[in-house]
């Protein structure tokens, strides 16, 4: 079986290439975010905030465009590709090379109710604009879905040509995450909780217990199960990793087995990957944790990365 490539995009210093004991830079000085499979075993990421890049299974970049817009978030759905920009607007590579603005985005019925995430810190009102945070298509290209900060979880079934709002906006999403062979189910993590939908996306349900703070940041699928990062905000000191059958009921239970109780700050929003039965996740102190038995058991691949932005295992 072949080792599985580990890539920890980071908001300031580029790329980190964790292949075994191997580890590589890429990108240095630069700051990467977004990563997206491309479908074809490479890598998509946003670069430098407005260039979207493709990176083969090789390691050779490549640009695919450049925006007036800084983008944010990436999905692929039936060979189109698709991004999100941190004015929530919703692109779509064109075959000229273009991020063309889905026109049918700017008119989701509530938009007008959308707002940017703030946070109280030291007397400063602090925190990220109105934008699209996360993206994920179902697993039958049937739904597409666009987390805004704060705007709730938009979905298309005509390839973005029309929206409609599901989940309340006040639940504050900060990722939103499709099955990948169960077109029914969905998931998102929420300031509110552990959001899970069965019916792709269209309706939702929001869970805190067993939690011991409903902050979600960031959520992936481990087989039949959910994981959920959760902390009391963003801003936390610690953070820590539960888990959940995604049939049935029942409290979301702490991920251990060589796992901490508590990681250093929060898992955010794309920080938890999943490929096969490998998982790896990295919290806001730079230390990435792998396991290669879905979840079962993990140990520590490395520390002290510049803080992380994105995750995605080839």
């Amino acid at each position: 079986m072949a080792t599985p490539t580990v890539l920890v995009a980071t908001w300031s210093d580029g790329l980190i290439v964790i292949s075994g004991a191997n580890s590589e830079h890429e990108l240095e000085g630069q700051p990467v975010r977004g990563l997206a499979p491309d479908g074809d075993g490479g890598a998509l990421a946003v670069v430098g905030g407005r260039t979207l890049r493709q990176r083969s299974a090789t390691g050779v970049w490549r640009t695919l465009a450049v925006s007036e817009s800084e983008l944010a978030a990436i999905a692929t759905v039936s060979g189109e590709i698709y991004v999100g920009t941190e004015s929530a607007e919703v692109l779509r590579l064109g075959a000229s090379g273009n991020l063309d603005p889905l026109s049918g985005f700017a008119a989701v019925p509530g938009r007008e109710t959308w707002y940017a995430g703030t946070a109280l810190i030291d007397g400063k009102l602090l925190g990220p604009p109105l934008g699209i945070r996360s993206m994920a298509a179902t697993c039958d290209g049937a739904a597409l879905l666009a987390n805004v900060h704060v705007g709730g979880i938009p979905r298309s079934t005509d390839g973005g040509a029309t929206w409609q709002p599901t989940i309340n906006i006040d639940e504050d999403v900060h990722e939103v995450r499709a099955h990948e062979s169960r077109p029914e189910i969905v998931i998102a993590a929420a300031a509110t909780g552990f959001c899970i939908s069965r019916d792709g996306g269209k309706t939702w349900s929001v869970e805190q217990e067993g939690l011991h703070a409903p902050y979600c940041s960031a959520v992936a699928f481990a087989g039949g199960d959910a994981i959920v990062a959760a902390s009391d905000g963003h801003f936390a000191a610690h953070g820590g990793i539960y888990r959940r059958p995604l049939d049935g009921s029942g409290p979301l239970l702490p991920v251990g087995a060589g796992l901490p109780k508590w990681l250093e700050g929060i898992v955010d929003t794309a920080c938890i990957a999943t490929h096969a039965s490998t998982l790896a996740l990295a919290d806001q102190g730079g230390t990435l944790y792998v396991s290669e038995d879905a979840g079962r058991t993990w140990s520590r691949r490395a520390e002290r990365l510049p803080t992380p932005s994105s995750i995605l295992i080839l």
